[in-house]
């Protein structure tokens, strides 16, 4: 019963053709945008090596105001992330990628949706498979891919397809590439204990489809300098609210029995638009930035900016503290507890569509020597693999409506023979 918006997060960036695209907008973790992308990005130059990456993430949260008890009670949750990111060279212009792993996580807050608290809260697992396949057309200045991926929790499958283009110009300074991809999602309706009009937990089902088409445009304008413009249109329909949330409104007490079933419009049109630089300023320092500005017709205006800084300081070990704003106005159908009026057609006590401002900090660590950081062999004919690299990150997150988090991720890297 993972939050809705985790799942499409998570699917989001198959098959995306640039790498500036995929430190994009969309956040692989909740807050932390690293960690476990659906799949690697289609890479230039398909000969050589298969690469095998091996993601591990634990993220942490707390808070005060959780949308299954209408905007109160804990938002305690813990999620670990394990991922398998595979890719296979097919000759010198084709590859094949492979994305498996699951999230194992644990949810006091969805325990109140039968207000028994089990030990220590309420669990699941969701497990996810993405596959894609690119290749370079004649004159290696086009890539074109196609991707598909499925997953599965208790009371969620998605099934999604893909389909990106990159173009290079003859000087090799500007790239234009166009990703579209579509869900198919289907959410299986649970209602609180005491809103329950048969009896049963599970009340049927019902489906979601969202419809995304991503387009970034980047340029190397110096020797030093480098920018993008990307865009990410989002179009959802169907079951866009969650049946367990509840929301309570003006005049009642907020006992159990008084609250109502969260309610949203059956569509949602997100349109962002995003700027990146990147400037070389010296051979040892690389400053990075971001900033995006979004919009939704749910009334959600967003300003999001990001800054990081990887420093060398050996010709192998970089470090790169990096620091995430964001910012945003609440959605039009948000009220807090009790707050609503008991006239209104659609109403949400969901913090994630309040208006909050967010912090978050981080440091990483990247240990990439020439040769790699060891030999072993392997299980399959003894042959010769690399652990090529190693990817560390810690981040913490603060909102301004008292939820916290923090997010661990590692990432080990290798060439298999």
């Amino acid at each position: 019963m993972k939050n809705s918006a985790l799942l499409l997060s998570l699917s989001l960036g198959l098959l995306v053709p640039l790498k500036s695209l995929a430190q994009g907008g969309n956040t692989q973790n909740r807050v932390d945008g690293y960690g476990a992308p659906a799949t690697p990005a289609a890479t230039r130059g398909a000969a050589g090596e298969t690469e095998l990456n091996i993601l591990m993430s634990y993220y942490q949260q707390d808070g005060s105001h959780g949308a299954v008890e209408g905007g109160r009670g804990t938002e305690h949750l813990t999620n670990l992330t394990p991922t398998i990111i595979l890719n296979v060279p097919l000759d010198t212009l084709s590859r094949l990628s492979a994305n498996l792993g699951m999230d194992v996580y644990a949810s006091a807050s969805t325990d109140r949706i039968d207000q028994v608290l089990s030990s220590p809260s309420s669990s699941d697992t969701r497990f996810h498979a993405d596959f894609g396949y690119t290749r370079q057309l004649p004159g290696r200045r086009s890539i074109v891919g196609l991707g598909a991926g499925v997953s599965t929790e208790y009371d969620y499958k998605s099934v999604n397809v893909a389909a990106s283009w990159a173009q290079t110009s003859r000087d090799g300074n500007r790239e234009l590439s166009v990703a579209g991809q579509v869900f198919f999602d289907q959410a299986t309706i649970i209602r609180p204990v005491e809103l329950r009009t048969n009896g049963r937990k599970e009340d049927g089902s019902a489906p979601r489809q969202s419809y995304n088409l991503s387009a970034v445009l980047s340029q190397v304008l110096t020797q030093r300098l480098q920018v993008s413009v990307s865009t990410e249109l989002v179009y959802q329909k169907g079951l866009l609210s969650t049946p367990f949330h509840r929301v309570y409104f003006q005049g009642s007490t907020g006992a159990l029995g008084e609250a109502k079933v969260e309610a949203l419009p059956g569509s949602r049109f997100k349109y962002p638009v995003g700027l990146r630089l990147s400037y070389y300023a010296s051979d040892l320092v690389l400053l990075r930035g971001y900033y995006r500005f979004y919009n939704d017709d749910f009334g959600i205006r967003a300003h999001t900016l990001e800054l990081e800084t990887p420093v060398k300081i050996t010709p192998f070990f970089v470090v790169y503290p990096f620091y995430r704003y964001h910012t945003q106005t609440q959605a039009r159908y948000f009220a807090p507890y009790l707050q609503h009026q008991p006239g209104e057609q659609f109403y949400t006590s969901d913090y994630d569509l309040s208006g909050f401002s967010a912090n978050k900090l981080g440091l990483g660590l990247r240990y990439s020597p020439v040769y790699g950081i060891g030999r072993f062999k392997t299980p399959f004919g003894g042959r010769i693999a690399q652990f090529k690299a190693l990817d560390l990150r810690y981040a913490h997150y603060r909102r301004s409506t008292d939820l916290t988090a923090d997010i661990f991720s590692a990432d080990f890297s290798f060439i298999l023979p």
